[in-house]
């Protein structure tokens, strides 16, 4: 009869906070998911502008290019945060996690912010024609995903500085960030369709 092998895992640790974590690799197919979403979005937008003479029709404005632009700024540099909490997490630094997490949530609500005003530019609503419809749905699911991963980090912020700074709750904030970088990368193209596309496109 053969004897049954085990390891000795006793000295693995209970939480790898790194890209070995069987959590960060769920969430990185997740993202590979919303990723796919989003351009089947952006395939749809141009397929749609197929069946127009001008895009966008006509009485609706060119998108506004300078604040969507202005925009940009405080996103990617919300990247910053992201990395230093991930950073400090990994060395168990409570304060540089909190740091880290307080500049990504100031960015990314100034990035919400300068949104909603160019959105409040807009002449067209989401019941105005299959454009109308196509570019808020796209602005719609990206600001979803942009609330509710920075309603979580606010969550974070709370937990940590509150003390819970165990492995499930640093794997967390290692996690979010990877999370984050999805949101700030997928709105490039995003970007580039929604307000430079019908620049480029609108002609007939």
């Amino acid at each position: 009869m053969t004897a049954q092998r085990t390891f000795d895992v006793s000295h693995l640790p209970p939480y790898e906070i790194s890209s070995q974590a069987p959590l960060w690799w769920g969430q990185l197919l997740l993202t590979f998911i919303e990723a796919s979403m989003f351009f089947l979005l952006i395939a749809m937008y141009f397929y749609i502008r197929l069946s127009y003479d001008m895009w966008p029709p006509p009485g609706t404005q060119l998108p506004h290019l300078a604040v969507p632009s202005i925009a940009l700024l405080p996103l990617f540099a919300s990247c910053i945060g992201s990395y230093l909490a991930s950073e400090a997490a990994k060395k168990n630094d409570r304060g540089g996690m909190l740091f880290g997490l307080g500049i990504n949530v100031v960015l990314a609500v100034t990035f919400l912010v300068l949104r909603w005003l160019e959105w409040a530019t807009f002449n067209f609503n989401w019941k105005a024609g299959a454009y109308g419809s196509i570019v808020w749905t796209m602005l719609g699911l990206h600001t979803l995903d942009t609330v509710a991963d920075l309603l979580y980090t606010m969550v974070l912020i709370v937990i940590v500085a509150l003390g819970r700074v165990g492995g499930k709750q640093r794997l967390g904030v290692h996690v979010d960030s990877l999370v984050w970088y999805f949101i700030v990368l997928i709105w490039i193209p995003m970007y580039f369709t929604i307000y430079w596309g019908p620049h480029v496109v609108g002609a007939p």
